[in-house]
């Protein structure tokens, strides 16, 4: 198959808030101020959209977080990106909702990650839809070290993955693949990645971020490392 055979098949949905002050990152204020927290997810929504908006073989949809000017910003800041508001009250309700969206625009293999993981390798999304290609896999997940995932990808709609689990917890991942199994479902795991969401989390080297791929995040708290912020 060739390559623009392959993106045509191929959705990437990334779930994304606007960078509002108290609104985002609120678990890191303090040591963080809110305009210094909501920065930070700036620089993180900045990074994830840019490594994974070029040069992948899948089209990238931004899913946002509806709230005042959301819309506009979003719009505004990545223009050439298909940009949809979420629907539903909780995170499983969105993320079904949003699964059910992308397969109904045609798209065969769909895969969603947020904006925690700045400096995800694009290849672990790349994977997630070859495994899914290939068959003899039905969910795709990627553990992240909090008891969650960075990633979830399937080849058509599974509702089910969506619901009865206790969300923003370290037992998301557990109970997820929980019930893919009731569900019947083959599922398999990509490799362990992290994601930047507690204080502890701005420890990991900067220099690491650079590397891969984060250089803006890298870039701030590098900045706030010597303001002695963090």
């Amino acid at each position: 198959m060739s390559p623009s055979e392959l993106k045509m098949k191929r959705a990437l949905l990334i779930f994304a808030k606007q960078p509002v002050p108290g609104r985002v990152k609120t678990r890191l204020s303090p040591p963080l101020s809110p305009a210094e927290a909501a920065e930070l997810y700036g620089c993180m929504l900045a990074d994830t959209i840019g490594n994974h908006s070029s040069g992948n073989q899948c089209n990238t949809l931004l899913f946002f977080e509806l709230t005042d000017g959301a819309e506009a910003f979003f719009r505004r800041t990545w223009p050439g990106l298909p940009a949809f508001p979420q629907q539903g009250e909780g995170l499983g309700d969105r993320l079904e909702h949003a699964f059910a969206a992308a397969f109904a625009m045609g798209f065969q293999v769909v895969a969603a990650i947020g904006s925690d993981s700045p400096d995800l390798p694009p290849r672990y999304v790349d994977d997630s839809f070859r495994l899914l290609e290939e068959g003899g896999t039905d969910v795709v997940f990627g553990p992240a070290t909090d008891g969650g995932y960075y990633l979830l990808a399937m080849g058509r709609p599974h509702p089910g993955l969506f619901r009865d689990i206790p969300w923003s917890t370290d037992r998301v991942l557990e109970r997820s693949e929980e019930a893919a199994r009731v569900l019947g479902l083959r599922s398999v795991r990509l490799p362990l990645w992290h994601d930047l969401d507690r204080l502890e989390d701005l420890d990991r080297l900067p220099g690491k971020m650079v590397t891969g791929g984060a250089a803006r995040t890298a870039g701030f708290l590098l900045q706030l490392r010597g303001l002695g912020v963090i």
